[in-house]
């Protein structure tokens, strides 16, 4: 990546973001944030433009900027990913730490943020619009969809699938071969020893409906 880019979303994965492109020397050119509370006030000396559908910072997209996507919501992730393949004719690009470790045989989409300490091994499919925090680390093989949050320092075993939308919160282990369905959620801490159901949400030693 040689040009700057806008930031989408000026919370926590948005400052997760900066981080990123911070560690690769790419230059933020700024934030953009529907909470207009924000507007005008700077986060590590990078300034919070305006709303995320100005077509005056929109504009630059594509010409003189690149794209990230760092907002919570995986709904509005969606909603913004697709806005910029419409109206912009770009997708996000990806956002990588330089402390991330990811193998050459990784297949990997668009839009993704793997922060510092990420660890993806050979031969893991990896969607787009996906945000793995800091440490989490992705075993051989396993598949990952779009819109996946996988939070700090969980672990998904090898040959593991998520589905699109699943949300990993922070120190999750999910043993290897196990399947998680469509927006399925697991809880902080909770260790994953078979199959989740789409929309479930679970948590626990061993996880289970909350």
């Amino acid at each position: 990546m040689i040009n700057p880019v806008i930031i989408f979303g000026a919370g926590l994965s948005g400052k997760l973001a900066l981080d990123v492109f911070a560690s690769n020397e790419v230059v933020v050119y700024g934030f953009l944030d529907d909470d207009k509370a924000l507007h005008q006030q700077e986060i590590g000396e990078i300034l919070v433009l305006g709303f995320t559908e100005d077509e005056g910072f929109l504009k630059l997209i594509g010409k003189k900027c690149d794209a990230f996507v760092a907002v919570e919501s995986r709904k509005e992730r969606k909603f913004l990913t697709e806005m910029l393949k419409e109206n912009r004719h770009v997708v996000p690009a990806n956002a990588i730490h330089r402390d991330a470790s990811i193998s050459k045989y990784v297949q990997i989409g668009h839009g993704n943020l793997l922060a510092s300490g990420a660890r993806i091994s050979s031969f893991v499919s990896i969607g787009s619009g996906n945000l793995l925090h800091p440490n989490a680390v992705v075993e051989v093989n396993a598949k990952i969809g779009d819109n996946v949050v996988i939070g700090s320092g969980s672990v998904i075993g090898s040959d593991a699938e998520l589905a699109d939308g699943v949300f990993i919160g922070a120190g999750v282990t999910v043993l290897s071969g196990i399947k998680i369905g469509k927006n399925a959620s697991v809880g902080a801490g909770s260790v994953v020893l078979t199959d989740i159901a789409a929309n479930a949400k679970v948590f626990g030693y061993p996880a289970k409906p909350a």
